[in-house]
C-alpha cells in the first residue's frame, strides 16, 4: 500500500528526512500502511476521540489514526529529525494533529487531551512496560483513557495477558488485569520492521473498567505481590513473612494455602490477602 492520504510512501519519508532508525531511541519503524491501518481499526471507533500517540517516528501509524477518523492526534516525539515528516502530516490534516517535541515520561500528557480518549501507539521498546504501568497506576480511576491499543515485544504482551500457572504470570499481568480486560489482537513478526528487531512482536488492547474487578486496597496489593514475585520460587508464607506476624493465618482466611507459590495465586486471591491484611 503506497499511500492513503497523497502523502508519500513512508520509505520515500524516511529518505526525504534522513529518519535511520536509532537503536538508542529503542526505534523500530512499522513501514507498511496497510498494517498501520490495521492497527488504528483494532482501536475501534476513534470519530469521537482524541487519541495519544506515543513514538510515532515517520508517521506510519500517525497517518492510520487520522485516516480512520481520529478526532485529534496528540503525537508525543522526543526524536527532533522526525518532526519536519510529522508537520507535512498535520498540513494534510488541518487542525487534527498536534507533535510534542520532548519525553512522554516528562510530559503532563493530560493538558493536551480531552475525553474520551485512546492511547494507541508502537511503543519505543525502551519505554513501553513504565509508559504502561504509568498509565496503568494513575491517582483517580476510571483513567482519563478509555483504552490502550499498543505494540511491545511478544513477550512482554504475553505478560500482560498471562494467567496463573503459566510461564509469564507475574506482577504485571495482575496489574493490568485488575482494573482492565487484557488482549493480545495482533502479532507481527521482526521483518515487519524497519530495522528488524530480534523479537516477535505483538499489539495488546487493554480497555479500562469502570472499577476494578476485586476490592481491595491498590497500594496494599502492589506491596504483597511484589514481595510475593520478587521471591517467586519460595512459599507464600515465607516470602510474605514482613507483611504481618502471623501471615499464616492472613493467608488461610483469604483462602490460599500458605505452601502456595506466588504463579499458583490467581487476581482473587491477592485480592482477598489484601483487603486480610487491610480490611478498610
Amino acid at each position: 500500500m503506497g499511500t492513503i492520504d497523497g502523502l508519500p510512501p513512508l520509505r520515500e519519508v524516511i529518505r526525504a528526512h534522513d529518519l535511520v532508525a536509532k537503536r538508542q531511541l529503542g526505534q523500530n519503524f512499522l513501514l507498511d500502511l496497510n498494517l498501520t491501518a490495521k492497527i488504528a481499526r483494532a482501536a475501534g471507533d476513534l470519530s469521537g476521540c482524541d487519541v495519544l500517540e506515543v513514538g510515532p517516528g515517520p508517521g506510519g501509524l500517525t497517518r492510520g489514526l487520522l485516516a480512520e477518523g481520529a478526532r485529534r492526534v496528540v503525537a508525543v516525539e522526543k526524536d527532533a529529525r522526525a518532526l519536519p515528516a510529522l508537520a507535512e502530516i498535520a498540513s494534510a490534516y488541518p487542525g487534527r494533529l498536534e507533535v510534542l517535541h520532548g519525553d512522554a515520561l516528562e510530559l503532563d500528557l493530560g493538558r493536551h487531551l480531552a475525553p474520551p480518549v485512546k492511547i494507541v501507539a508502537n511503543l519505543p521498546y525502551n519505554v513501553g512496560t513504565e509508559l504502561l504501568i504509568r498509565w496503568l497506576t494513575p491517582d483517580a480511576w476510571p483513567p482519563l483513557w478509555t483504552s490502550l491499543t499498543l505494540m511491545f515485544q511478544k513477550e512482554v504482551a504475553e505478560r500482560i495477558v498471562a494467567k496463573p500457572r503459566t510461564e509469564h504470570y507475574g506482577r504485571l499481568a495482575l496489574l493490568a488485569q485488575y482494573r482492565c480486560e487484557a488482549r493480545v489482537v495482533m502479532s507481527l513478526p521482526p521483518e515487519a520492521f524497519t530495522p528488524a528487531p530480534k523479537v516477535h512482536s505483538a499489539v495488546v488492547q487493554l480497555t479500562a473498567l469502570q472499577a476494578p474487578r476485586h476490592p481491595c486496597d491498590f497500594k496494599v496489593l502492589q506491596r504483597t505481590t511484589a514481595m510475593a514475585f520478587n521471591q517467586r520460587r519460595k512459599m507464600l508464607r515465607t516470602s510474605l513473612k514482613a507483611l504481618h506476624p502471623d501471615i499464616e493465618a492472613l493467608l488461610l482466611r483469604a483462602g490460599i494455602p500458605p505452601t502456595a507459590r506466588a504463579e499458583e495465586i490467581g487476581l482473587e486471591g491477592f485480592c482477598a490477602l489484601a483487603r486480610a491484611l487491610h480490611p478498610a
